[in-house]
């Protein structure tokens, strides 16, 4: 059974920093993963950053500078880390994962809400 995990959201003060980790199983920990984030009233999931099982990464837009996102094989999890946040990085964040090599992120965890205070 395939399970995405997240971890670390919560209320951040506007300019700190946050961690979010997402445990996968059920899944080759070599595939691609990634996060992507809802923000209030927005139906869309915009992507933050993906990995590539070749470790490429891109960010979105928004976030780039401010977001590293990094996998760990051996414990088959991909962390987030953000710093200077803005209220506008409000959002339920989404890991998400591949079932397969070069395959779409089509696997979803729950999501973790992530609160910046102005």
């Amino acid at each position: 059974q395939v399970q995405l995990v997240e971890s670390g959201g919560g209320l951040v003060q506007t300019g700190g920093s946050l961690r979010l980790s997402c445990a996968a199983s059920g899944i080759p920990s070599i595939y691609a993963k990634g996060w992507y984030r809802q923000s209030p009233g927005k139906q869309q999931r915009e992507m933050v950053a993906v990995i590539s099982s070749q470790n490429t990464t891109i960010y979105g837009e928004s976030v780039r500078g401010r977001a590293t996102i990094a996998r760990d094989n051996a414990k088959n999890t991909v962390s987030l880390q953000m710093s200077n946040l803005k209220p506008e990085d409000t959002a339920v964040y989404y890991c998400a994962a591949a079932k397969s090599r070069g395959g779409t992120l089509d696997t979803w965890g729950q999501g973790t809400q992530v609160t910046v205070s102005s």
